[in-house]
């Protein structure tokens, strides 16, 4: 799999300072890969139920990785949906990196398949763009797969097919720019986000709940938190 030249060199070292992080920080570790999503009884990849788990279902077969995720993505599952299939995706994948190459080769395909029959597909490019940047946070120690690829711009390309209109991308878009290069574009993302909230439940109880990071705060003042300096510094 060649990258297209739009993509852009990722940066590591934002991931590194939070993974190994200060005491001071809300950020505990990886926001795509610490922050468990609720998805209710949605169908996604197999898990034990402890919220602190990093390690998925010690039955599950890694081989089948690629088949079982890109089952449920291809079944119309909602966005926040697919952020959680991705992230325990992403957790199965470094234990086998056969399972993960094949995985993002898939997704990237699958996207760059539908541009070119014509039909540009937003789901299937923030797919591809969401599992680059979880790959981004996790494969820190390994080498990754998806090193090189810029998974925002992805993302930011499946925001301009959807016309800028779905706050789950959007939220989804906030949680990457938390930490890294594109930290400047966060506070677009986190404000669309928690506005898009009032008319999407799954959005907004994801919102309510506590950020991994601090429990003491919930998903929305942490994002709140990120955009008040930004703010700030404008007046």
């Amino acid at each position: 799999m060649k990258p297209s030249r739009i993509f852009l060199p990722r940066f590591a070292a934002g991931v590194l300072l939070v993974i190994f992080g200060f005491a001071t920080s809300v950020f505990a570790g990886p926001p795509l890969i610490c922050h468990r999503l609720d998805i209710g009884d949605a169908k996604s990849l197999p898990w034990n139920g402890t919220v602190w788990n990093l390690s998925g279902n010690e039955n599950y077969d890694i081989k089948n990785l690629a088949h079982d995720t890109l089952a449920i993505l291809d079944s119309g599952a909602p966005v926040i949906v697919r952020m959680e299939t991705l992230r325990r995706a992403t957790l199965y994948a470094r234990q086998d990196p056969r399972a993960a190459k094949e995985l993002l080769t898939k997704l990237y395909q699958r996207a760059t398949s539908a541009e070119a029959a014509g039909h540009p597909d937003a789901l299937a490019w923030f797919d591809a763009g969401y599992l680059v940047e979880a790959y981004g946070q996790w494969f820190y120690k390994d080498p990754n797969p998806a090193a090189g690829i810029d998974g925002y711009s992805l993302v930011a390309k499946a925001l301009a097919l959807r016309g800028g209109k779905d706050p789950e991308m959007e939220f989804a878009a906030a949680l990457i720019t938390l930490m890294g290069p594109q930290q400047s574009r966060h506070q677009e993302h986190a404000q669309k986000a928690i506005a898009g909230a009032k008319n999407d439940p799954l959005l907004a109880h994801n919102l309510a709940g506590p950020y991994f990071g601090n429990q003491k705060q919930t998903v929305s003042e942490v994002l709140a938190r990120s955009i008040a300096p930004q703010e700030d510094a404008q007046k």
